[in-house]
């Protein structure tokens, strides 16, 4: 598989983690690729870091966005922004490294919680 740097994608996510005040979120430790030749049918995905890599080696947590070139890059504008939400919508408040699953036992991930949020910002 072939990865590049996304940096318009980082850019995105920035703009998108300030407006949507995930103060949480270090930025400088978010990292944005695109894949190509990717056999999977999702759009987007989201890599976190294992604990074990703070706790050993003393690593900062760093998350990468990965968004798969051929179905990603066909989307509207709107739905690239719904996509990027949802994979930040995986981050947890403690930015650990972790990933929050779909369905928790305060949370879920899904199309009516990234249009709640989406609905928050274009106020």
């Amino acid at each position: 598989m072939k990865y590049a740097l996304a940096p318009e994608i980082k850019r995105q996510i920035d703009r998108l983690v300030e407006k949507l005040e995930m103060t949480y979120i270090v930025t400088k430790n978010i990292h944005c690729i695109r894949s190509f030749d990717a056999k999977t049918r999702a759009y987007a995905r989201i890599w976190g870091m294992a604990k074990l890599f703070k706790e050993v080696v003393g690593i900062e947590p760093h998350y990468i966005i990965e968004v798969i070139s051929k179905r990603f890059d066909k989307l509207s504008e709107r739905d690239k922004i719904k996509t990027l939400i949802h994979e930040l919508m995986h981050i947890p408040k403690t930015f650990s490294g972790a990933l929050l699953s779909h369905r928790g036992r305060y949370h879920q991930i899904n199309d009516r919680e990234v249009k709640k949020i989406l609905k928050s910002i274009n106020k």
